[in-house]
């Protein structure tokens, strides 16, 4: 059968270097924060959902791992047919991950996500993921270099921003390593990387999550500037409430958004949800 056409109004670059394809199935082998919970289930297997296996080449590593329950979701039609003929074995589900309810198809338990993900969509499949945080300890792949940076950076960097606080408010974030562009068909004009995100212990936000969310794209809407700018429509500065935390507040109304960590803007978000009170 011959090979998929790469579609440009998909994002596909199609891997070619099985190497890469064999360490980036690696990412998903127990990390040390996972490795006592894996031993005690002895037997079970890890359910995980590949995103986009297009031809298969990252495909084949999982297949062949016998600790991984496969489920691929593919929406090219090109795609799924050739992975059909070639990966019978492979459970197969032909449609658009960014649509797809997950608890109906994974309805109990946990499940890990990888992929070598198209560029276009990269970031609205991490806010896919993090809708399914309580059931996704381990979120692996491929993405833009860029893309990676910015997930994984710290704050005071040029990189950090909204996907960098709000993923990294749930999951530890590691940039794995650098992917060339010649390694692909056709080959992308930017440098692409592997990124692993683990979930990490903070069940919940001590703070309303949903203005936190609001909190941190409101920032980062004018992240050069000082944030009394940019969080104006969200404080009413004449409620009374204001009064016992006006000192910290303007603590924080005089910085610029990359410069504070999840925590300050947990903070930040109850200092606001009090003023709102």
């Amino acid at each position: 059968m011959q090979q998929v056409r790469a579609k440009k109004f998909l994002g596909q670059h199609f891997l070619t270097d099985l190497t890469v394809a064999q360490r980036i199935a690696e990412t998903l082998n127990p990390v040390e924060s996972q490795k006592s919970k894996v031993e005690s289930q002895v037997g079970e297997r890890i359910r995980v959902i590949e995103v986009g296996p297009g031809m298969g080449v990252l495909t084949q590593y999982l297949l062949k791992n016998p600790q991984i329950d496969l489920t691929a979701i593919e929406i090219d039609r090109e795609s799924v047919a050739y992975l059909r003929e070639w990966y019978p074995e492979l459970k197969l589900v032909e449609g658009d991950f960014l649509k797809l309810d997950l608890n109906e198809l994974i309805p109990e338990g946990e499940f890990n996500v990888i992929g070598n993900y198209p560029y276009n969509i990269s970031s609205q499949i991490f806010f896919k993921v993090l809708e399914y945080k309580d059931r996704i300890p381990v979120c692996s792949g491929m993405i833009q270099k860029e893309v990676a940076e910015r997930l994984a950076s710290k704050p005071g960097k040029k990189a950090y921003g909204i996907l960098s606080v709000l993923l990294q408010a749930y999951y530890d974030i590691e940039y794995l390593f650098t992917v060339d562009e010649h390694v692909f068909n056709p080959p992308p004009k930017v440098k692409s990387a592997v990124i692993r995100m683990t979930r990490n212990k903070r069940r919940r936000l001590d703070c309303d999550e949903v203005l936190f969310k609001t909190v941190v794209k409101t920032a980062f809407n004018q992240r050069r500037k000082q944030m009394r700018n940019s969080l104006r429509s969200l404080i009413d500065v004449q409620s009374d409430n204001v009064q016992g935390t006006k000192e910290r507040l303007e603590w924080f109304l005089t910085r610029r958004p990359e410069q504070l960590s999840v925590e300050e803007f947990v903070e930040l978000t109850k200092l606001i949800e009090t003023c709102r009170n």
